[in-house]
């Protein structure tokens, strides 16, 4: 996928151009309001072309911190709201403008998945909006933003040695929230966590002083038996040990499958039963 392609590009040159006042946020990283949009009207061409978005529907929501506490393990939280989207929502797109490859990711929403909420953490780089993109059953186009200040996520040192990364890569964990009508949770719940570096391409190497080279989790495929809920198409963005929260419909009790891909080939499979708390 060209999103994809261009996410690891800017990343080698984004190291190659030696980062430091190179990108477009570092103008007004000390600003006390969000800047305009310039760079998302630069942004958006390249990924939907001409096509029309629309701006604060309703369609979805979505929450980040205003100011990050770790820039490279930025929580958000995206909503979709049933009510105005009856027919569901096929995909949304995450963009931090500023980062060196600004398309976080892609999900694409199975069938009848049920999902009206979808959280992750994120890489942002300098003070940036995050923007949330629907797109419709229909084909419309639905954008929510909100301004996080934040600096230096996509080139954060890693958390943990690089060793110990090798050791544990492609391990999985995976959550079962039931429903739960004390705390308001309609529908059950999943949690995936993956042991990954997800190397942005941005961070040094702590002995040698090299860029290490960007590897991170590229494809991700989240199904119950042979029903797809959830894949992603992910970029530099997303950080160190990928961590995935979402509702969904469960619709049988066949059990739940994941199948990760890496930038360098690597693929990663585990699957879990269902458990009964969460029919």
């Amino acid at each position: 996928m060209h999103i994809l392609r261009h996410a690891r590009i800017a990343a080698v040159t984004a190291c190659l151009a030696g980062m430091a006042g190179s990108l477009p946020g570092a103008a007004y990283a000390e600003t006390a309001s969000p800047p305009a949009s310039k760079i998302w009207d630069g942004l958006k061409p390249d990924v939907f072309g001409d096509r029309a978005i629309k701006l604060d529907t309703g369609v979805i929501r979505l929450e980040a911190p205003k100011r990050a506490q770790d820039a490279a393990l930025v929580p958000i939280d995206i909503y979709i709201d049933p009510a105005k989207a009856p027919d569901g929502v096929k995909a949304i797109t995450v963009i931090v403008d500023v980062n060196p490859a600004p398309v976080a990711a892609t999900f694409q929403f199975g069938k009848d998945s049920g999902i009206t909420h979808l959280a992750t953490r994120m890489r942002v780089n300098d003070y940036s909006y995050i923007r949330a993109i629907a797109e419709t059953q229909d084909g419309e186009l639905h954008m929510v933003q909100t301004y996080v200040k934040a600096s230096g996520g996509c080139s954060a040192p890693a958390v943990k040695n690089a060793d110990e990364a090798k050791k544990t890569m492609g391990q999985m964990k995976l959550r079962q929230f039931a429903e739960d009508a004390s705390s308001g949770a309609k529908v059950p719940e999943l949690q995936l966590m993956i042991r990954h570096p997800n190397n942005s391409g941005l961070q040094k190497d702590p002995v040698t002083q090299y860029f290490i080279p960007p590897h991170f989790v590229q494809k991700l495929l989240i199904s119950q038996g042979n029903r797809q809920i959830l894949s992603m198409e992910g970029g530099i963005s997303i950080s160190e040990d990928p961590n995935f929260r979402f509702d969904y419909k469960p619709a049988g009790s066949d059990e739940i499958r994941v199948e990760a891909t890496d930038t360098d080939g690597n693929v990663f499979r585990n699957q879990w039963p269902l458990e009964a708390t969460g029919l």
